[in-house]
């Protein structure tokens, strides 16, 4: 005999998001509400702070965040899987300090040893990843110590030295502009070029799709057919080969190769990140966000700056800032959580194991005549 199952509401939905139009799914998003306020506070700034509207604010707003903006593409994915990486910033010290070195004591061209310090980066990323993904390490455990591990070994092969020595044609090339008068350096020329290729990994293809399964339930991907492991590993090396990359352009954009360059860059990346509506569980962002949300930060500290705040006060209120978005984003998600359940979408209502419970009353008094007549006390 088949057993009935109840049937759930018809307004339930397995994603109660696409129980709303396209257009609101579209626009009625964290990211939206991002790039709303970036061309808000822009728009104020540019209005009322002085000198904000100088081509040169806008310049060396994207000078000074090009670090984050490209090391934000990769950590963004390694946060969608629900790990992270908090050894960037030094990758991005020892990357320096590799460049220096090998072309101030090994004479070798900065394209060459620009080359080898991303290799370095990559090999980097590939320990990180190996003691996660295979060792089964926690990522917040793992990183913490490798930016220990990094750091130490970057500081300790220059100590308190400093390389400068570079060519002027590189470093220059650092600050160079898209062209002559234009408020936009050539670095955002290999920024777009990393964000089209991230944006398709990630938004475009089933290796996406997958680093979104594994942020949402690992063991559940695992089953489906995508391989976690290799995943998470491959993530972490890209994470270790764009912070070294970044660190080249920070030594040659500063003209200095230093151990302690970039000291704590890992949280202002981090924390844009989480700004543009990433979770820090996994499974849900993108990256337009992520890029108003290092925007967005860049453009109140260029403000800020302009209007004579102290670096202690700027730090204050983008903490401030990313407290209340992860709030919002938290809240949120309950009243949306409790409007469904209100709608009938909630949890599914218990199977009924027998038949005879899920029968009319008619047919169950049936059943049980029938039953006793062919069983007489």
């Amino acid at each position: 005999m088949s057993t009935p199952v109840l049937d759930r509401p018809a307004d339930a939905t397995t994603y109660a998001a696409h129980a709303h139009p396209l257009w609101r799914r579209a626009l009625v998003t964290p990211e939206v509400a991002v790039i709303a306020l970036l061309v808000l506070v822009y728009a104020w700034s540019n209005a009322n702070v002085a000198n904000f509207d100088n081509p040169l604010t806008l310049y060396y707003l994207f000078l000074d965040t090009a670090p984050i903006l490209l090391i934000a593409l990769p950590m963004t994915l390694v946060i969608v899987t629900g790990e992270i990486d908090l050894s960037v910033a030094s990758v991005v010290g020892l990357s320096s300090v590799v460049v220096g070195m090998l072309h101030h004591d090994a004479g070798l061209s900065i394209p060459v040893a620009a080359a080898l310090a991303v290799v370095m980066g990559m090999a980097a990323g590939a320990l990180n990843g190996f003691l996660v993904a295979y060792v089964g390490l926690p990522s917040l455990a793992v990183t913490i110590g490798t930016l220990a591990l990094y750091r130490g070994i970057a500081v300790g092969l220059l100590g308190t030295e400093a390389v400068t020595d570079f060519p002027d044609k590189w470093t220059d090339l650092a600050k160079e502009r898209i062209s002559e008068g234009s408020s936009y350096p050539m670095v955002l020329v290999p920024f777009v070029i990393l964000l089209v290729l991230f944006a398709w990994l990630l938004h475009f293809t089933s290796f996406g799709r997958g680093v979104y399964d594994i942020g949402l339930n690992s063991e559940a991907a695992h089953f489906s057919g995508v391989n976690v492991e290799l995943t998470k590993f491959w993530l972490f090396v890209l994470c270790g080969a764009v912070s070294a990359f970044a660190g080249v352009y920070y030594t040659l954009r500063y003209g200095s190769a230093r151990g302690d360059n970039a000291t704590g860059l890992e949280l202002s990346v981090i924390a844009a990140v989480l700004l543009g509506g990433v979770s820090i569980f996994g499974g849900r962002g993108a990256l337009h966000g992520v890029v108003a949300g290092v925007l967005l930060i860049g453009v109140i500290s260029s403000a800020m700056r302009l209007e004579n705040y102290t670096v202690n006060v700027i730090n204050i209120v983008i903490g401030v800032l990313l407290v209340l978005s992860v709030m919002t984003t938290s809240l949120l998600g309950r009243a949306r959580s409790l409007a469904a359940r209100a709608r009938g979408g909630g949890p599914r209502p218990p199977r009924r194991r027998n038949a005879v419970a899920a029968a009319p009353a008619s047919e169950s008094s049936t059943e049980d005549s029938g039953t006793q007549e062919r069983h007489p006390e």
